[in-house]
């Protein structure tokens, strides 16, 4: 058994396959509404390699204009973002300790190419809720270090129905995907990754 950092809680093969398939389902519905796009670095304009859509009150946000930010609306289209599945709002009350209900669940698409730098997530203002985070798709190799920037870091992979939680001493962890494995899951019929995190962004 891998020892994590604490505050990181992986459940491997936490969606069954058939579950799986069922949020992948809901999940592209939403993509049809709010497509996919591709956030730009606010100090450089640089777009990043991972393409992004998000449901539920709020989604995440970055452009050179405004920075990284939630906001209510796609930047493309300007519309709501759609509702957030129930399956999703059940499974942030099953595997968080955090009472008030989750406001936005990103939706990050990998390539086979694409990556992601170690970052924080801190655009929030609450950060006693966990971060839910869910895998669909291919193997990733995920990385997490500790609250500051430079200092040891742990890797391990994320399979199609893993469940990873960010909490407690970890909530404000660096962490990143250093690489995609192509073809180490059916599940995406053109292959590639999808991961879905679940946020509480607002202080109840």
């Amino acid at each position: 058994m891998q020892v994590l950092p604490p505050g990181i809680h992986l459940i491997p093969g936490y969606l069954e396959r058939s579950q799986q398939q069922e949020i992948l389902h809901e999940i592209r519905e939403i993509i049809r509404i709010a497509p996919l796009f591709r956030p730009t670095m606010p100090r450089t304009g640089r777009p990043l390699s991972v393409r992004m859509s998000s449901c539920g009150e709020l989604g995440w946000v970055s452009d050179k204009q405004g920075g990284y930010r939630y906001q209510h609306n796609h930047p493309v289209t300007a519309l709501a973002w759609p509702d957030m599945p129930q399956s999703l709002i059940n499974i942030w009350q099953e595997l968080s300790s955090c009472p008030c209900l989750p406001q936005s669940c990103l939706i990050n698409f990998y390539d086979q190419i694409a990556k992601m730098g170690l970052h924080q997530d801190k655009d929030e203002e609450y950060f006693d809720a966990p971060i839910i985070s869910l895998s669909l798709g291919d193997t990733c190799l995920f990385r997490v270090g500790s609250k500051s920037r430079g200092g040891r870091t742990t890797s391990f992979k994320l399979q199609s129905g893993d469940a990873l939680i960010l909490a407690g001493a970890s909530r404000l962890a660096f962490h990143g995907v250093d690489r995609i494995y192509p073809d180490t899951s059916t599940l995406l019929k053109n292959g590639g990754r999808i991961n879905l995190t679940l946020r509480r962004v607002t202080k109840p």
